[in-house]
């Protein structure tokens, strides 16, 4: 099955999991690739990034998913916007979507809104990358519901292998449900081949999950860094910097899946 509804997750914060979502997806339009971006974090950290300011747009995916199913087309209007002329389009988050969980408390299906609501989009874009929260909750079960491939960014460092522990631990309980187990791959990141310790958790991640680790490494880069505190993407900076190479090489392994 072709990939096109990837969840980008990690229940640790900090392994570059907002700059993967928005530099994969401006690296798949490079190649001439439709992206939808769903910003699924409350701290609306991708909505920010490309200036979508959540207090400041009149509908928000907070509103998708408390809508009834007959208001999903009409809301999905509403709230995707389009932050460039390169194909790219994002859905943007709002704080009140750390209040789902008690939002949807009653609600049936609550796991599968986001699956649902996408069957009436997805089809307009050839890649929907979806920004997870960095904790299990009713938003990463519904990406984790909804996604064709979980992509896990991991730091290159023996504190991020626990959050690996504890998404694994999700994803279990998940599959148990599911009609098929959730298809996951990680990405190695913040990659510095000078320090031994990150070597030693690349080969372990390598040795450990074999053809389930991406053959693209993210090394570090200080652009990355750049890019993010001048609210861009590393190409808008230097598309011919290290780290702008490895996500589209990224961008072209995917493709290939």
């Amino acid at each position: 099955m072709s990939v096109k509804l990837i969840a980008i997750a990690n229940q640790k914060g900090g392994v570059g999991k907002t700059t993967t979502t928005l530099t994969l997806a401006t690296a798949l339009t490079r190649l001439e690739k439709r992206v939808l971006v769903l910003d699924l974090d409350p701290h609306a950290c991708a909505s920010l990034h490309m200036r979508l300011y959540p207090e400041s747009q009149s509908h928000t995916l907070h509103d998708l998913f408390l809508a009834a199913e007959d208001q999903r087309g009409a809301l999905w209007k509403d709230i995707i916007k389009e932050v460039s002329s390169q194909r790219l389009y994002i859905a943007p988050a709002s704080i009140r979507l750390s209040e789902l969980e008690i939002d949807l408390r009653d609600r049936k299906n609550k796991g599968g809104v986001l699956a649902d609501a996408l069957k009436l989009v997805q089809d307009d874009y050839e890649y929907v990358l979806m920004d997870c929260p960095p904790h299990v909750g009713i938003l990463l079960v519904n990406a984790l519901v909804a996604c064709d491939l979980l992509l896990i960014p991991i730091q290159t460092d023996f504190l991020a292998l626990y959050g690996l522990k504890l998404l694994f631990d999700t994803m279990r309980t998940l599959n148990k449900v599911l009609p098929a187990p959730i298809r996951y791959m990680a990405l190695p990141t913040m990659y510095d081949r000078r320090t031994r310790a990150c070597t030693r958790v690349l080969e372990l991640l390598q040795e450990k999950m074999g053809s389930a680790v991406f053959k693209t490494i993210i090394g570090i880069d200080t652009r990355l860094r750049e890019a993010s505190a001048h609210g861009c993407v590393i190409y808008d900076l230097d598309p011919q910097s290290r780290g702008a190479l490895a996500y589209t090489e990224l961008a072209r392994e995917i493709m290939e899946l």
